[in-house]
């Protein structure tokens, strides 16, 4: 096949990720896979560095120009190509209806990788109901919400959740780990970017609280984000700098996960389903997490992990002290998610489900 990703957004996380670990996925199988995306965007730089064949466009924003922009681009290029595959607003919009304005349109995807609501205009059901062809959807509660609360035909729709790199994401010797990346003691962590809706504010109140009960916890923040100097003022106004490392955006998130002793993510935000949380349960950690977007498809409480309320850092902490309290609850918990991880979400998984929904649309032209 040869396949189109186009992404407006010139931020950075699991969605970028995820397009980038399709387009690596698919290639490496013998497809033929282009970027189109902004200059500007963290996406275009990440690509340049894995290989990634792409165009740049001026895709960013809803503008007259940038459609006039993108049909004169796909009535020369679109030759080259079976099959586009879109993934946020902007870009699915102005793809949409640059495809209305040529001769020759190509089958359209929409990936949606967030929970957000989708109003109910008739604009939006027509881009998702006429426009494209199909929608994935990362996460099974995201498909159900479209189909009851929007009315989007089942068929329609596909869950296929991110696929994280098992050869990557393994448990390693949490001694070691620890010693080699100069922690200590037992280790809360997070694994996000640093956004508010992720829940940073909400771990460190209830960190605060455990770290008067327990005087060998530290928490662990990896991760970078727009949120940093709030959390950083944060951590500074509780006084508990001493025992909170702050090690910012790593390269080998795979080994500070393992020095985790607990995974916590209390995101209240549009998840779909959060690929750090997989990897994770991928780690053998045991999670403590929310039941915001797609998350129960990896989580289910007390089975593969802990579920708790947004916004509360009384749940955290009594989450927390669980599993300190009930060792054995903690590793049965991490085992479970482990055997989740290796049934679903390993990379392979991911791309012979998108095969077949691409296939399935070439095959109705």
């Amino acid at each position: 096949m040869r396949i189109l990703h186009t992404e407006s957004s010139c931020g950075w996380g699991g969605q970028e990720i995820r397009i980038l670990t399709e387009c690596i996925g698919f290639i490496n199988r013998g497809h033929s896979v282009t970027l189109l995306c902004s200059a500007k965007s963290n996406l275009h730089r990440a690509a340049l560095d894995k290989g990634i064949p792409i165009a740049l466009a001026p895709i960013s924003k809803k503008t007259f120009i940038n459609l006039l922009w993108l049909r004169n681009w796909l009535n020369t290029q679109s030759s080259q190509f079976d099959i586009i595959n879109t993934h946020s607003s902007t870009d699915s919009w102005l793809v949409a209806l640059a495809s209305q304005l040529i001769s020759k349109p190509l089958p359209l995807i929409r990936t949606r990788h967030v929970s957000s609501p989708i109003n109910l205009k008739w604009s939006t059901t027509w881009l998702y109901q006429r426009a494209v062809e199909h929608i994935v959807v990362t996460g099974e509660p995201l498909r159900e919400q479209l189909i009851y609360i929007n009315h989007f035909t089942p068929s329609s729709l596909t869950s296929i959740p991110t696929g994280i790199d098992l050869k990557r994401f393994y448990p390693r010797n949490k001694v070691a780990i620890k010693k080699q990346l100069g922690l200590e003691g037992s280790v809360i962590g997070i694994l996000a970017t640093l956004r508010n809706w992720k829940g940073h504010k909400y771990l460190l109140k209830a960190f605060h609280i455990l770290n008067k009960q327990h005087d060998h916890l530290k928490l662990l923040i990896v991760g970078d984000g727009p949120q940093a100097n709030n959390i950083q003022n944060l951590i500074n106004e509780l006084d508990i700098s001493n025992c909170v490392y702050c090690v910012g955006q790593q390269d080998n998130p795979e080994l500070w996960l393992n020095a985790m002793d607990i995974f916590v993510l209390p995101s209240y935000g549009d998840e779909g389903v959060s690929q750090a949380v997989m990897q994770a349960m991928a780690s053998n950690i045991p999670v403590i997490t929310t039941a915001v977007g797609g998350m129960t498809d990896a989580v289910q409480d007390r089975q593969t992990g802990l579920l708790i309320e947004t916004h509360s850092s009384d749940a955290i902490v009594t989450a927390i002290n669980e599993l300190i309290a009930n060792p054995n609850l903690a590793q049965q918990l991490a085992q479970a998610g482990y055997n989740r991880a290796q049934q679903f979400f390993g990379i392979d998984t991911m791309l012979d489900k998108m095969e077949l929904v691409f296939n399935s649309v070439l095959q109705k032209k």
